[in-house]
């Protein structure tokens, strides 16, 4: 005995990777929903507040979502704002040049900041300087975007 074909074929999306199973605990998952909204929320304020990041904060609370909230993740991986980075990050590890370039400089302006406001010893400085750099070189190594 068949079934009878349905009016509407299903949908495929051929490039998108498979939906980490929801974890079965209810306290993991609400664990994991606390943490993405509290991401959302830093993202937000990044924004707005020149020192701070956005995209980092964002992309964590989209794999929060992922594991807790199919809904907010959409949501999130559909925002006109914030989603292009967000799903460029998932699908390539791209990062725009735009965003490597204010990233750089938002590194190299909380580097400033540190050394005039704390006046650290010169191997606080140095060691400092060497993680700022490795975040940077880490940056500047990802991969633009493919063109649309």
């Amino acid at each position: 005995m068949s079934t009878p074909p349905s009016a509407e074929p299903p949908a495929l999306e051929l490039d998108a990777p498979e939906a980490p199973a929801l974890p079965t605990s209810r306290g993991v998952r609400t664990g994991y929903l606390i943490a993405g909204l509290a991401f959302t929320a830093l993202g937000i304020i990044g924004a707005f507040l020149p020192l701070m990041p956005t995209t980092i904060f964002l992309i964590l609370a989209a794999g929060c979502f992922g594991r807790s909230s199919p809904k907010l993740e959409a949501w999130l991986l559909n925002h006109p704002r914030f989603g292009p980075s967000v799903r460029a990050w998932r699908a390539n590890g791209a990062i725009p040049r735009k965003a490597k370039v204010f990233a750089c400089l938002g590194m190299a302006g909380g580097m400033a900041v540190f050394l005039l406001a704390a006046r650290p010893k010169l191997w606080l400085g140095l060691l400092v300087g060497a993680i700022m750099a490795g975040c940077a070189a880490f940056v500047v190594s990802r991969p633009a975007p493919p063109a649309a």
